[in-house]
């Protein structure tokens, strides 16, 4: 069982903090549920209908116990981009840290945004625009794998379509700061970000989600070029440790990725 190797694999962290037993609590409820399967889930007050319980328990992981995208602002109105928003367990962690916070919340997979609107209205979250449109380089629209829960990407195997498209470009020229900048758009980020390397100079955090899929180019270095040119400071999570890794090529036995990496950056 997935949830009996994670807790022999991290008794540690598992007990350290309330947030990490919140998880642990989690994964024993809902840890051997069936997969995307749409599912009612509980947390912290919180109610929400997820696609996936596995990508729910891996989110509230990163997001509430490993706190990743906790950041601290003098503003007493923080303007927050989420691109790639998802169900919405994002922009409840920035509500919660920030009540007052403006959020920009973009996804692209049609359905997911659905359950977006859902999980925030249902939890009665406000000051949240959502756009249930991909993030991109242009408004001219982009092909798109929808798959369950949260792989859809342009570089999906799966049967695509095509959807409607922002420019991130422009909706950061329509900001005088912007505090905090989420980027996990599934292998967009690479354009998006090249796009936008001239547009940065008034976003206080970056995060980018990284993503590698196999057959395309990296381009790792080019994405930490945009934090280098941009003046952020910056920290680069792999959150893996893989064996053998000159054989052992693929993210997590991943069919599509070889790798997937988290890049942080402040201002000083």
């Amino acid at each position: 069982m997935y949830w009996l190797r994670y807790l022999l694999k991290e008794p540690y962290h598992a007990l350290s903090s309330a947030r990490n037993r919140e998880f642990m609590g989690l994964l024993l409820k809902y840890g051997n549920r069936a997969r995307y399967k749409l599912t009612d889930v509980a947390f912290g007050g919180f109610k929400l209908e997820v696609p996936d319980t596995m990508s729910f328990l891996w989110q509230h992981k990163e997001i509430f116990a490993d706190e990743f995208y906790y950041f601290e602002s003098k503003e007493t109105q923080p303007v927050i981009f989420d691109c790639g928003a998802n169900i919405g367990m994002s922009v409840l962690y920035f509500k919660k840290l920030f009540p007052n916070a403006r959020v920009l919340a973009f996804e692209a997979e049609p359905a997911i945004a659905s359950l977006l609107r859902q999980n925030l209205e249902g939890n009665g979250v406000k000051d949240v625009e959502i756009i249930d449109k991909a993030v991109w380089v242009n408004e001219e629209g982009i092909w798109f794998g929808s798959e369950s829960a949260d792989s859809s990407s342009i570089y999906s195997t799966a049967r695509k379509r095509k959807i409607d498209s922002i420019r991130l470009k422009d909706f950061l020229a329509k900001e005088t700061r912007i505090d905090f900048l989420k980027m996990d758009i599934e292998g967009a980020e690479i354009d998006v970000l090249h796009d936008c390397r001239s547009s940065l100079a008034h976003v206080e955090n970056l995060f980018v989600e990284f993503h590698s899929y196999i057959g395309n180019a990296q381009a790792l270095a080019d994405v930490v070029k945009v934090f280098e040119e941009n003046g952020f400071r910056y920290y680069v999570d792999t959150n893996q440790h893989r064996l053998r890794p000159f054989v052992n090529r693929r993210y997590r036995g991943n069919d599509v990725m070889d790798l997937q990496l988290n890049i942080f950056g402040w201002r000083e």
